[in-house]
């Protein structure tokens, strides 16, 4: 059995892996920190878990006796954690923040996205896990970069759900003002850009271009939508089957020949991937649950691949009928 840590064990992000893991056949939950809610049952916070487990949060630390740390921390915290706690040099790391993303000297963390990285991962100790955004935009645009088709500024509109805001209400989340509501937020300056940007470099071999992202708020709590619009003369039909083979062996990622859905994906680690052609205009469409295949659904995916596992070991989850 592999042996987890999850740091940072209030979050929504947190539910979620803690709701996998548990159902995980080769996983078993070592400890949950929380200092704000040490002693507290699971189920006082997560409470889609009740009937699942007794588990109570911890403020302690065995960081020794698991075989791998998630670390769930709001984006900044992870790297002055690792500062301040050494980890022993045997005890794997899956950071769900953005503090390791980017390539730079003395960043040792494999960035996590298995259906370009998979045989990295495979050999890492650390994995930064990428970003919700990220991986559904990354993912509509990498077999396009396999072609050689990014050459000119992409322009990018994605909507995902308040869940991608966090647990902690704030005055966008709540739910009197999501509901019924639409809002742009980061325009041309989201944080996110910076990962796709690496990732198409890496796949193309050079980069120029640019995305001109415009993310939404939606009234929804679950899943992320986009669109990409890439100028390219490729004809669709090259298009598809490129698109059909750089997928081939993604066991979760998987090229749709007809127009998509969010509610496909939703609950689900799946990214589903369309394409439309008009006149010069290459449309992409991509989806994620932003939850799982945007968030921990990948997480435990890279576990699986990094301790030599079935990739999709606790994660064949099936969308809702309706």
């Amino acid at each position: 059995m592999i042996k987890i840590g999850i740091l940072g064990g209030a979050g929504y992000t947190a539910g979620e892996l803690i709701r996998l893991l548990l159902n995980h056949p080769e996983a078993e939950i070592v400890f949950v920190h929380s200092e704000s809610n040490a002693g507290n049952k699971l189920t006082d916070v997560h409470e889609g878990l009740y009937g699942d487990t007794d588990q109570a949060f911890t403020d302690q630390m065995p960081l020794g006796e698991a075989d791998v740390l998630f670390l769930c921390f709001g984006h900044g915290k992870s790297e002055a954690f690792l500062h301040e706690h050494p980890v022993p040099g045997t005890v794997k790391i899956i950071d769900l923040a953005q503090d390791f993303r980017l390539e730079a000297p003395g960043n040792d963390f494999v960035y996590g996205l298995p259906e370009i990285n998979k045989e990295r991962i495979a050999q890492a100790q650390h994995v930064a896990n990428p970003g919700c955004f990220a991986t559904c935009i990354q993912l509509g645009l990498l077999p396009a970069a396999k072609l050689g088709l990014i050459n000119q500024d992409v322009s990018v509109n994605a909507i995902t759900g308040s869940t991608g805001a966090g647990q902690k209400p704030t005055s966008t989340t709540h739910f009197s003002w999501r509901n019924n509501n639409l809002s742009i937020y980061k325009a041309f300056n989201h944080q996110h850009v910076p990962e796709i940007l690496q990732s198409l470099r890496q796949v193309q071999g050079h980069l120029e271009a640019g995305i001109d992202f415009i993310p939404y708020r939606g009234d929804f709590a679950r899943g992320i939508f986009a669109t990409e619009v890439v100028r390219t003369d490729a004809d669709i039909e090259t298009i598809t089957e490129a698109y059909k083979a750089f997928y081939a062996d993604a066991p979760f990622t998987h090229y749709v020949d007809k127009a998509l859905d969010l509610k496909q994906v939703v609950n689900t680690n799946k990214a589903l991937v369309h394409c439309d052609k008009f006149g010069d205009k290459l449309l992409i469409t991509s989806c994620i649950d932003n939850l799982l295949k945007g968030a921990v659904g990948q997480a435990v995916q890279n576990m699986n691949i990094m301790f030599g596992i079935d990739e999709t070991a606790g994660l064949r989850l099936k969308p809702s009928a309706f």
